[in-house]
């Protein structure tokens, strides 16, 4: 079980929230659509932990931090360490990972940190809990309970996300283990239509694992991911982020998912990897924002957008021009490449270099920081940063 040292504003989660989620007080209501039915079906419960689930949101959505994703799957997590030399050995993933904790001063602007099951259970190279080191760094530890992508029969060589079987007793361990949100990633393919039946699998699969993570006590983080694969423009991801959206927000009201109580990992809306024409931040700022304003309910505390292949710095800019002005919710980041790939260059598996390389990754976490707050001015780039990271048909 975690750290109890966790949370100490009076914004975020307190010991008894942390550690008894099911001695909550009774939950609140929620309208969900608007149809002509009794007020009795309007009503959207998430259990005995709705209090907690929305504390433990808005812990995650405080101004100036956000979420670090790490949850790579141990596949994944051994190309990136073969990019730099290294074994995919659990003591070289744990290596890794201790390095990424125990960054000094990291809980500054990371709010939560996604793991992997195997992180989740796996202590440091000092022998102590990630998830202690987590907590006293005032970072909630996030677990990742998809189990992947698979072909979507009847589509267009399109896919789908498996894990809902067996999730609620899933999520119910991981609670107990310390984990207090979820993710959960999807994706629609625009090259390949995307077709009808995979929006509506995406958002359903998606509505159903927010339903069984709210009724455990995790704050689901809703994921659509559209990627980046094609030639299309920034209108044709505009109209089909569109689509996706609301898709995604009527399946999570037919759930009765309570939307103060999740967060959503949306991709920005910017042009297909391929695309030849480029936009700006502020045009991607535009679009995204314009996006959010037409599907998203302002219930929803957090927008934690992925950067889907994005560069360091690309992906920065782009958060920091959405947040030059006021909007109803924390537009913030949840990245992995993007936070951690100069850092993980920079270690090279190298003992000596783990001071160099958590120097590399606090420097884009606060850049991402400032980002937040609207205040990143993009001074001081290295060239490496402002590598593309895009890879085709991306998955972990």
């Amino acid at each position: 079980m975690a750290s109890a040292s966790l949370f100490k504003s009076s914004a975020v989660l307190d010991k008894s929230d942390f550690f008894k989620g099911q001695s909550l007080r009774q939950p609140s209501a929620y309208v969900g659509r608007r149809n002509a039915v009794a007020p009795s079906a309007l009503t959207v419960r998430a259990g005995s932990y709705a209090d907690e689930l929305v504390k433990t949101a808005k812990s995650i959505a405080t101004p100036g931090r956000g979420i670090m994703a790490m949850d790579e799957s141990n596949a994944t997590c051994g190309k990136r360490l073969a990019s730099i030399g290294l074994e995919n050995t659990e003591a070289n993933r744990q290596a890794y990972r201790t390095l990424l904790v125990s960054a000094p001063g990291l809980g500054n602007y990371i709010s939560g940190a996604i793991l992997f099951e195997e992180t989740l259970y796996q202590s440091t190279v000092d022998g102590k809990k990630i998830v202690d080191i987590l907590a006293e760094q005032n970072i909630i530890p996030g677990i990742k309970t998809d189990k992947g992508l698979v072909p979507l029969a009847g589509s267009n060589d399109e896919s789908w996300c498996q894990g809902l079987d067996g999730l609620s007793s899933r999520s119910a361990a991981y609670y107990q283990q310390g984990a207090r949100f979820c993710k959960w990633r999807t994706v629609v393919s625009i090259p390949n239509g995307p077709s009808a039946l995979a929006v509506k699998e995406a958002a359903w699969g998606l509505a159903r694992y927010a339903a069984i993570s709210q009724d455990n006590g995790l704050v689901p983080i809703v994921e659509p991911e559209i990627l980046l694969d094609g030639e299309h423009g920034i209108e044709r991801t505009f109209e089909v982020a569109q689509q996706v959206w609301a898709e995604v927000f009527f399946y999570l009201a037919q759930n009765n998912v309570m939307y103060e109580g999740i967060l959503l990992k949306p991709s920005m809306v910017t042009p297909g990897a391929e695309c030849k024409e480029r936009n700006t931040p502020e045009q991607v700022a535009d679009y995204t924002l314009k996006l959010l304003n037409r599907r998203i309910p302002p219930a929803v505390p957090g927008i934690m957008f992925l950067s889907g292949g994005q560069s360091e710095v690309e992906a920065t800019l782009n958060l920091n021009a959405m947040n030059q002005s006021p909007n109803p919710w924390h537009v913030s980041f949840s990245y992995a490449r993007a936070l951690q790939n100069t850092c993980l260059k920079t270690w090279g598996g190298r003992p000596e270099n783990v001071k160099a390389a958590q120097d590399a990754l606090l420097t884009r976490a606060k850049a991402n920081s400032l980002a937040q707050l609207g205040k990143y001015t993009g001074e001081g780039e290295s060239d490496e940063s402002k590598e593309g990271m895009y890879v085709k048909n991306y998955s972990y």
